[in-house]
């Protein structure tokens, strides 16, 4: 199964790693494109923090990076939840902006519908990746089962000390009758 995981991720990755490339090089292929998004988050950037970049141009390179390192951490299997999960992210505002196939007044609708579908299922690929936790628990489970086992030890060591106060009681029942009983000889 570790084989095809690996095969899996570094074909998924691919697309992700040559587009980063093909962005920070040459960001203005897509600046246009990628404005129909950037112009519409300029107000957000700008009141998150003014120090942020806004302009289309530094934010399709800095998509472009951020695709091309999580895209290169998937294909590796380095830290591949949060690269699938960057990489999700980032393709999201990328199919809207660029396949808006509901817009049936543009001559090549068609196109654009099978690429948004094409992304659809990149989209999914990488939800699975995000997920992906390959044959070992992940954290929700082992969290949970922590818990239902802190309370079965719970509940263990809470029989265990009724066991020692019971235990405790007779002994001093016992200890208190040989007290008695020594106390009735003749001495």
């Amino acid at each position: 199964m570790k084989p095809v995981r690996t095969a899996a991720r570094a074909m998924l990755a691919s697309i992700f790693v040559i587009q980063g490339v093909r962005s920070l090089v040459k960001p203005d292929a897509t600046t246009e494109t990628a404005s129909r998004v950037t112009d519409r988050m300029k107000p957000l950037l700008e009141k998150a923090d003014p120090r942020i970049p806004t302009d289309a141009r530094t934010l399709v390179r800095i998509k472009g990076a951020s695709d091309t390192i999580a895209g290169l951490a998937l294909a590796t299997g380095h830290f591949t939840r949060p690269a699938a999960f960057v990489l999700a992210a980032n393709l999201v505002p990328t199919t809207i902006a660029g396949h808006p196939f509901w817009d049936r007044s543009r001559p090549d609708a068609k196109v654009h519908q099978t690429q948004f579908l094409k992304n659809l299922g990149l989209l999914g690929g990488l939800l699975l990746a995000a997920v992906d936790t390959e044959g070992r628990p992940g954290l929700g489970y082992r969290a949970s089962h922590a818990v239902d086992r802190s309370q079965h030890s719970i509940k263990r060591s809470q029989r265990s000390v009724k066991r020692a106060l019971r235990t405790a009681k007779r002994e001093a029942k016992i200890a208190a009758m040989s007290a008695a009983t020594a106390r009735r000889l003749p001495g």
